[in-house]
C-alpha cells in the first residue's frame, strides 16, 4: 500500500486493518476460555470482567470495541496481576485435558477394534454360511434332479409296465375264441387262470383271470419225506437259539396312540398338509408289501397322486424269484388320490410301521415305513379318508391312525351284529381287517374257524348241535387227550423264551399256501419258498375230512381255516391239471377230497357257510372271538383257555429297532416272525357281548329273520291302469330314505306312471306301526295317470325304431326313481327323460347301430352306478351315471357328449340282454344267436358261458352279488353259471318267461311269463321252492321291493299285481338237511 495512503488512513481504519484476522481469534478464545477466564480476570471490586467483555463482543464485531476494551484500566490491572499465575493454571488444565482425551482416545480405539474384530468374526460367519447354503442348495437341487430323475425312470417303467398290459389287453381281446382272430386261440391247449385281486363289499376274493404266467409245472418234483424230519429239527433249533434280549414287555398298546387331544394337533396339520404345494410332497424309503415278499424302494407323494418305484439294484431285490414279481403288483405304481377309498394302520414283523391303502378298484396296495413317524407323516399327506364309510367311523386321518382296539370301540358293527343286520361273515371280516389281518401280507391273513365237526356222515343235519364244534374252546383243545398234552407242555417247559402251550400257529404263511395250492398265484408264492417243490403228498392237502382229523389228533398241526373256505369252491379243484404225487396206499392226489355230504365243491362252500350262519355258530361265535381278537388271547385267561402260543407271534413281544446294531441277529429274528406266525391285534380285553336271538329280535317290523305266518294271503293288491298297455317294466325303488320311494312302470306304449310306495310292513304293537299306515295298500297310482289329467307329463312320444320289440330290457330307471332311459330309437341313442315332468334331459350316442337293451348295477352313495347299453352293432358301452349331476358322465360341461368308460367287444350278432354288476366288476351278455359273455367293467374278455347244446339263445340274465349268473334261453331253458363260467345247474320250463329275477343275497331266482303263473325256485340247482296262483294274464316285467318282502309284476293286461313273497320261510323249509 502507498506511504501517503497509510499516513491519509485514520487510526480506526489502521487498527481494524492490522487486526482484522487476530480478532475473531481472539474472541473465540474467550468465549471458549469463558469458564476459566471469567475466575481469573476480576476487576478492582472482584467483579467478573469478562461477562461484561463477552457482552460487548456478542453484540459488536468492532475491532476498536475489542482494543478498547482489551486497553481498559481494568483490564490491564488484572491481566498484569493475575496473568502468570492464570497461565501456569491454563497450562496445567491443559494437561488433565490433555490425559483425559488421550485415555478417550484410547477406549474409542479399542472400542472401534472390538467391532472391527466382531465384523471381521460376522463377515467370516456370514462367508461360511453362504459356503454353507451354497452346499446346501447344491446338495437340495442334486436331490430334487435326483429325484426328477428317478420320476422319469418310474414313469418310464410304470409305462412301460401299463403298455404291456395294454398290449395283452388287445392280444387276449383279439386272440379270444370270440375275437377277431379267434381261429388262432383253437391252438392253445390250456386256458390258465389266477385269482384276481379284486375284492367284494365283504372283501372276498372269487373272479379269476387269464393268467399269461399259467402253467402246469409238470417239472416240478415232490419232496421227499425224509425231508420233513430235517426240518422240524431246524426250527427247533432256530428257536432255542433265541435269548432273552430280544423280548420286551408285552405291550399290546405300543402303537400310534391317539387320544382325544391329538384331535387338535390333527386338525393344525390337516391345515398344513392341505396347503402344501409343489410336485413331491413327501418321499420316503419303503418297502412294498406283498405275499411272500417285501421290496425295497422309494415312495413318493404329490398333491394328487402316490408312487412307488422299487430299487431294482438292491441285492435283495436281485434275489427275488422273478416268478412270484410276475404276480406282483405295484412294483412301478401309481395310485391317484381320487381313488383312495380307505387309509388302515397296519404291522409289519410285529413292528406298527405300516400302512395299506384300499382303492376304489377295490384292490389294496400296503407298505412299511422305516418308524412310526414315517407313518403320520404319510398319513397326512393322503387325503382325509380314514377306514372308509362300512364301519361307521367317520373320515379323518386320526381315524387311520388309531389302533385296532379303537377302532372295535367307535365302531357300529358289533351291534349291527347282534342285531342280525349283518352275517357271521360280514362280522368276522370286519374283525379280521381292523385286527390287521390282510391278503398282502401271508403272515397276516385273515383267520376264519373250522365250524362243523361232522365231515363222515352221507347226510348233515344243521339241527343237531352234536355236527358242530364247541367255538369256546381253541383247536388244540378241542380232543382232551391232545388237551391234557398241552396242559402239561406248559407247566413243565424248562427253556429260557415264555412258556406255551403251542409251538406252531393257527395262521402262518405256510398254512394259508397249504390250503391255496391248487391255484395262482399260490401255486408259484408255494414253489418259490418250498424249494421249488410240491409237497410230499402226504403233506399235500389233498381231503377236508383228513385235514380236520389231522388237527384234531397231530400235536403239531392247530390250523384254522381262512375265508375261502366260505365263498371259493374253486380252491378244491386241481384245475391246472399240477402233478401233485401218490400218497402212501398209492391214491394220486388231484382234487381235494370232499366230504360224504357235499357233491360238488359248490356244494361244500354253500353248507359250510351255511354252518357259519347258523343259529348254534351264532350263539358261539363270541366265545371264538374272545380267543382270537379278545380277553383270553393273552394273559391268565389265556394259559386257562389253553391258548397261548409262541412268543414271538405276540404283538409288542419284539423291538427290532433295538437290534440294528447287529444286522445277522435282526435277520435272524425276522425270518424267525415270518415261520411261527403272527396273532391278530388284541381287539377287546373283556368278554365279547353274545348275538341277540332269532326269537328275541322277530317282533321288530324290519326283522329279515322270521317268516310270517302262512294266513297271509299271496296277492296283496291289483292295480289296473287306465291304459290297456301290457306293462312291460317294473322298478321298485322302495327304499325309506328316498325322496320318493316309488314303483315306477312303463308299458309298451311308453306310458310311464311314478306310483307312491307307502312301506307298510309292521306287527301291531311293534315299534314304526301305526294305525293310519295299517290300513293302506303298498302301492298307490300315479295321480296324473289316475286322473287321466297329466298324461303328457307322463308319455314318451320320441320315436323308436320300428324293428324294435318293447320289453323290460328297453327301459332303466334311477335308484332315486327321477329319471329313465330308454334305449330303441332310429338315431342309435339312449335318452334319458325326467320321470317329474317327462322332458328329455341327455340324449346319449356312441353305437353304430340301434341301441336294444340297457342294464343298470346297483348304485352307491350318491346314487353313482354304472349303465350298460348293448345294440345291433354287437357291442357293448359302459358308461357312468353321477348321482350328483343326473346325466351319463361326470362332467356336466360335456353332457351333450360324454364318453364310455369301456368298449366291450366279441358279440357276433345284435345284443338282446345285458346284466351289469358292480360289486363284482362284471358285465354278463347275451347275443340273439349266442353266446354269453362275460367282462370286466375295464374291457377284458374273461370268458364264453357255454352251456349244453340246446341253449344257445339267451333271452334274459340275471347276476347276483353272490356270483350266480342265471341265463333264460329260448324255449324255457334255464342255466345257473358261477362267474368262474361253471355250469352249476340247468333245467327246462313249459312257459315263455317274460322276466327273472334273483333275490337279494342270490340265493332264489323268481321266474313270470306267458302263463301268468310265478314260480320260485332255489337258485343253486333250481329245486322248486314256490308256485303262486295263476293271474288272467301274462306276466311282462318284475321288481322285487327294497326289504324283499313284496314282489310286484308286470302285466300283459295293462296291471300291476303285488305278491306277498317270503324268502325266509323256504330256506328254513328246505335248507337244513344235506
Amino acid at each position: 500500500m502507498p506511504e501517503d495512503t497509510m499516513e491519509n488512513m485514520s487510526i480506526t481504519t489502521k487498527l481494524e486493518r492490522a487486526l482484522e484476522k487476530v480478532a475473531p481469534l481472539l474472541r473465540e478464545i474467550f468465549v471458549d476460555f469463558a469458564p476459566f477466564l471469567s475466575r481469573t480476570l476480576l476487576g478492582s471490586h472482584g467483579q467478573e470482567l469478562l461477562i461484561e467483555g463477552l457482552v460487548c463482543m456478542k453484540s459488536s464485531t468492532s475491532v476498536v470495541e475489542l482494543v478498547m476494551l482489551l486497553c481498559s484500566q481494568e483490564w490491564q490491572n488484572s491481566i498484569q496481576k493475575n496473568a502468570g499465575l492464570a497461565f501456569i493454571e491454563l497450562i496445567n488444565e491443559g494437561r488433565l485435558l490433555c490425559h483425559a482425551m488421550k485415555d478417550h482416545i484410547v477406549r474409542v480405539a479399542n472400542e472401534a477394534e472390538f467391532i472391527l474384530n466382531r465384523q471381521r468374526a460376522e463377515d467370516v460367519h456370514k462367508h461360511a454360511e453362504f459356503e454353507s447354503n451354497c452346499a446346501q442348495y447344491a446338495a437340495d437341487r442334486r436331490e430334487e434332479e435326483k429325484m426328477c430323475d428317478h420320476l422319469i425312470s418310474a414313469a418310464k417303467h410304470r409305462d412301460h409296465v401299463t403298455a404291456n398290459q395294454l398290449k395283452q389287453k388287445i392280444v387276449n381281446i383279439l386272440t379270444n375264441k370270440h375275437g377277431a382272430w379267434g381261429a388262432l386261440a383253437h391252438s392253445q391247449l390250456h386256458d390258465f387262470w389266477r385269482l384276481d385281486y379284486w375284492e367284494d363289499d365283504l372283501r372276498r376274493r372269487r373272479r379269476f383271470v387269464r393268467n399269461p404266467f399259467g402253467s402246469t409245472h409238470l417239472d416240478i418234483m415232490c419232496k421227499p419225506l425224509e425231508d420233513y424230519g430235517r426240518e422240524e429239527e431246524d426250527v427247533v433249533k432256530g428257536k432255542k437259539s433265541f435269548r432273552s434280549q430280544a423280548v420286551v414287555s408285552q405291550n399290546p398298546e405300543a402303537e400310534l396312540m391317539l387320544e382325544g387331544e391329538d384331535d387338535a394337533v390333527s386338525l393344525l396339520q390337516d391345515k398344513d398338509m392341505d396347503n402344501l404345494a409343489g410336485p413331491v410332497v413327501l418321499s420316503t424309503p419303503a418297502q412294498l408289501v406283498a405275499p411272500v415278499l417285501a421290496a425295497r424302494g422309494t415312495l413318493s407323494i404329490t398333491t394328487t397322486e402316490i408312487y412307488f418305484e422299487v430299487d431294482e439294484e438292491d441285492p435283495a431285490f436281485k434275489r427275488l424269484d422273478p416268478r412270484v414279481l410276475a404276480y406282483t403288483e405295484g412294483l412301478h405304481g401309481k395310485w391317484m388320490f381320487s381313488e383312495i377309498r380307505a387309509v388302515f394302520a397296519r404291522r409289519y414283523l410285529l413292528q406298527n410301521t405300516a400302512l395299506e391303502v384300499f382303492m376304489a378298484n377295490r384292490t389294496s396296495v400296503m407298505f412299511n415305513f422305516p418308524d412310526q413317524p414315517t407313518v403320520k407323516k404319510v398319513v397326512y399327506s393322503l387325503p382325509r379318508v380314514g377306514v372308509g364309510t362300512s364301519y361307521g367311523l367317520p373320515q379323518a386321518r386320526r381315524i387311520s391312525l388309531a389302533t385296532p382296539r379303537q377302532l372295535f370301540k367307535s365302531s357300529n358293527m358289533t351291534q349291527r351284529w347282534q342285531r342280525r343286520e349283518i352275517s357271521n361273515f360280514e362280522y368276522l371280516m370286519f374283525l379280521n381287517t381292523i385286527a390287521g389281518r390282510t391278503y398282502n401280507d401271508l403272515n397276516q391273513y385273515p383267520v376264519f374257524p373250522w365250524v362243523l365237526t361232522n365231515y363222515e356222515s352221507e347226510e348233515l343235519d344243521l339241527t343237531v348241535p352234536g355236527n358242530f364244534r364247541d367255538l369256546s374252546k381253541p383247536i388244540g383243545a378241542l380232543n382232551p387227550k391232545r388237551a391234557v398234552f398241552y396242559a402239561e407242555r406248559y407247566e413243565s417247559w424248562d427253556e429260557e423264551t415264555p412258556p406255551c402251550h403251542y409251538t406252531t400257529h393257527y395262521s402262518t404263511a405256510a398254512s394259508i399256501l397249504h390250503w391255496l395250492v391248487r391255484i395262482e398265484p399260490f401255486t408259484t408264492c408255494f414253489l418259490s419258498t418250498n424249494g421249488n417243490k410240491f409237497d410230499h403228498a402226504n403233506h399235500t392237502f389233498s381231503g377236508i375230512t383228513r385235514s380236520w382229523r389231522h388237527c384234531q389228533r397231530d400235536t403239531s398241526d392247530v390250523k384254522e381255516l381262512i375265508p375261502e373256505f366260505y365263498y371259493l369252491p374253486e380252491m378244491f379243484v386241481n384245475s391246472n391239471g399240477y402233478c401233485l404225487g401218490d400218497r402212501d396206499d398209492g391214491t394220486p392226489v388231484c382234487d381235494v377230497e370232499l366230504p360224504a355230504w357235499a357233491k360238488t365243491p359248490e356244494d361244500f362252500v354253500r353248507i359250510n357257510r351255511m354252518a357259519l350262519e347258523s343259529e348254534f355258530v351264532s350263539c358261539q361265535l363270541h366265545q371264538w372271538i374272545d380267543l382270537i381278537f379278545g380277553y383270553k388271547q393273552r394273559g391268565p385267561e389265556a394259559v386257562r383257555a389253553l391258548n397261548v402260543f409262541h412268543h414271538l407271534t405276540y404283538e409288542g413281544s419284539v423291538n427290532l429297532d433295538s437290534l440294528t446294531a447287529d444286522p445277522l441277529l435282526r435277520e435272524a429274528m425276522e425270518a424267525q416272525i415270518q415261520t411261527v406266525g403272527q396273532t391278530p391285534s388284541q381287539l377287546l380285553i373283556e368278554p365279547h357281548p353274545p348275538r341277540s336271538s332269532a326269537m328275541h329280535l322277530c317282533f321288530l317290523p324290519q326283522s329279515p329273520l322270521m317268516f310270517k305266518e302262512q294266513m297271509q294271503q299271496d296277492v296283496i293288491m291289483v292295480l289296473k291302469f287306465p291304459s290297456n298297455s301290457p306293462v312291460t317294466h317294473v322298478a321298485a325303488n322302495t327304499l325309506p330314505h328316498l325322496a320318493l320311494p316309488a314303483v315306477v312302470t312303463v308299458t309298451c306304449s311308453r306310458l310311464f306312471a311314478v306310483n307312491r310306495w307307502h312301506n307298510t310292513v309292521g306287527l301291531r304293537g311293534a315299534p314304526g306301526y301305526s294305525l293310519e299306515q295299517a290300513h293302506h295298500l303298498p302301492i298307490e297310482m300315479d295321480s296324473l295317470i289316475a286322473n287321466n289329467a297329466g298324461t303328457n307329463k307322463r308319455q314318451i312320444t320320441d320315436l323308436v325304431d320300428q324293428s324294435i320289440q318293447i320289453n323290460s330290457q328297453c327301459f332303466v330307471v334311477t335308484a332315486d326313481n327321477r329319471y329313465i332311459l330308454v334305449c330303441g330309437f332310429w338315431d342309435k341313442s339312449f335318452r334319458v327323460y325326467s320321470s317329474e315332468t317327462g322332458k328329455l334331459t341327455q340324449i346319449v350316442f356312441g353305437h353304430w347301430d340301434v341301441v336294444t337293451c340297457l342294464a343298470r348295477s346297483e348304485s352307491y352313495i350318491g346314487g353313482d352306478c354304472y349303465i350298460v347299453s348293448g345294440s345291433r352293432d354287437a357291442t357293448l358301452l359302459l358308461w357312468y351315471w353321477s348321482g350328483r349331476h343326473h346325466i351319463i358322465g361326470d362332467n356336466p360341461n360335456n353332457s351333450d357328449y360324454p364318453a364310455p368308460r369301456a368298449v366291450l367287444t366279441g358279440h357276433d350278432y345284435e345284443v338282446v340282454c345285458v346284466s351289469v354288476c358292480a360289486e363284482l366288476g362284471l358285465v354278463i351278455s347275451g347275443a340273439k344267436e349266442g353266446p354269453c359273455l362275460v367282462h370286466t367293467i375295464t374291457g377284458d374278455l374273461l370268458r364264453a358261458l357255454e352251456g349244453p347244446d340246446n341253449c344257445t339263445l339267451p333271452r334274459l340274465i340275471s347276476v347276483s352279488s353272490e356270483g350266480h349268473c342265471i341265463i333264460c334261453y329260448e324255449r324255457g331253458q334255464f342255466c345257473n353259471f358261477s362267474i368262474n363260467g361253471k355250469l352249476l345247474a340247468q333245467m327246462e320250463i313249459n312257459d315263455s318267461t317274460r322276466a327273472i329275477l334273483l333275490s337279494s343275497d342270490g340265493q332264489t331266482l323268481v321266474t313270470g311269463g306267458d302263463n301268468g303263473v310265478v314260480e320260485v325256485w332255489q337258485a343253486c340247482d333250481f329245486k322248486q321252492l314256490y308256485i303262486y296262483p295263476g293271474c288272467d294274464a301274462g306276466i311282462r316285467a318284475m321288481d322285487l321291493s327294497h326289504d324283499q318282502r313284496t314282489l310286484i309284476t308286470g302285466m300283459a293286461s295293462g296291471s300291476i299285481v303285488a305278491f306277498n313273497i317270503d324268502f325266509n320261510r323256504w330256506h328254513f323249509e328246505h335248507q337244513n338237511r344235506y
